[in-house]
């Protein structure tokens, strides 16, 4: 319904609270210390004509569509031939019969499935687009994580994580890892922007995937970062994290377990990206430790032949360095240039 339908509801919420109030039933003046009005939900709406003149509305479920190469609708015929006009997307009603029975969704792709992508196809308070292919999409997300779980958990046991033997790959994904936890904590706790969240465990499920799990710390890294997914993506689909938080053998159950606690340590850049200039223009772009001087960056510049192929035949460039982000490389032929362009005006 959205907030439009909730106005009423929450009238009689505040109503009923301060008569509670008032009676000396409760203490506080509101009933709530944070408000979250849900958006709508959106659905395709289709009619035809009736004998009578009257439009008779066609549910989506039983409406056959053609999609151009867009993906939008540009016919549709029901069961029974009728050829329907397609209105767009409006409010799920009654009276326009596009209504979707979550209880069919939920038969067929599970209760987890309809969570999460309820949670993650709008901002919680914004409008919601009803779309099947969606939710295709979170029941194929939930696979891979099954999959990645049974997988990791079919090698064995693992041991402790030690951090102090991890390369630079994983010392970077666990980083990633870290990143992920805070911003999903502060995305659910204090943003209440929960398709934000998800999307992020989305990003780090695509680098699990991908991750090698031939040594001890490769394994306990993926343990660590499995159940801290599993255990982030509860609140949205709190049956399949149940049974792999067991699977992964985690601490207790899943709903007394603590959240997953960031490491501010793993979360320093130990490397920055710095863009390298020749004369203004971006010739490339190279990694240098963190606390790396000018001087040290210009080396690096040096043997990135992007760079050098526009250096090569000049004397030694002057060099403007913005720490751990730019590094202009301005030659003696473009200043010399500027200053010909400067005296002739």
């Amino acid at each position: 319904g959205g907030i439009e339908h909730a106005i009423m509801h929450l009238m009689y919420f505040r109503f009923f609270h301060k008569l509670m109030r008032d009676a000396g039933l409760v203490n506080s003046d509101e009933p709530a210390k944070r408000l979250l009005c849900q958006g709508m939900v959106l659905a395709d709406a289709f009619y035809y004509i009736g004998d009578n003149g009257q439009r008779i509305w066609v549910s989506p479920i039983d409406a056959i569509v053609e999609r151009d190469n867009k993906g939008r609708i540009v016919k549709a015929v029901d069961n029974e031939g009728h050829q329907l006009e397609y209105t767009g997307m409006c409010k799920m009603s009654k009276s326009k019969n596009n209504g979707i029975d979550p209880q069919l969704m939920v038969e067929k792709y599970g209760a987890d499935t309809v969570r999460l992508f309820m949670m993650f196809a709008a901002p919680a308070e914004m409008t919601l687009e009803w779309q099947e292919s969606g939710v295709e999409g979170a029941n194929r997300f939930l696979k891979r994580l099954w999959r990645l779980v049974f997988n990791h958990v079919g090698k064995g046991a693992t041991q402790e994580l030690d951090k102090t033997c991890l390369n630079p790959e994983q010392k970077s994904l666990r980083r990633d890892l870290h990143k992920t936890i805070a911003k999903v904590t502060d995305d659910i706790g204090r943003r209440q922007t929960f398709n934000t969240a998800i999307a992020a465990i989305m990003e780090l499920m695509k680098q699990l995937n991908n991750v090698p799990q031939d040594t001890e710390s490769a394994r306990a890294l993926m343990q660590e970062s499995l159940l801290a997914v599993v255990k982030m993506l509860y609140p949205f689909s709190p049956h399949i994290c149940f049974i792999l938080w067991q699977q992964l053998r985690g601490e207790g159950d899943i709903d007394t377990a603590p959240w997953p606690v960031v490491d501010q340590q793993a979360m320093i850049e130990e490397v920055n990206l710095v863009i390298v200039q020749v004369n203004g223009k971006v010739r490339g772009k190279i990694t240098v430790p963190v606390d790396a001087k000018k001087e040290q960056v210009y080396q690096y510049a040096c043997r990135e032949y992007s760079v050098t192929k526009y250096l090569d035949g000049l004397t030694e460039p002057e060099i403007f360095y913005v720490p751990g982000k730019l590094m202009n490389l301005v030659t003696v032929k473009s200043r010399q240039v500027k200053n010909e362009t400067f005296e002739s005006k």
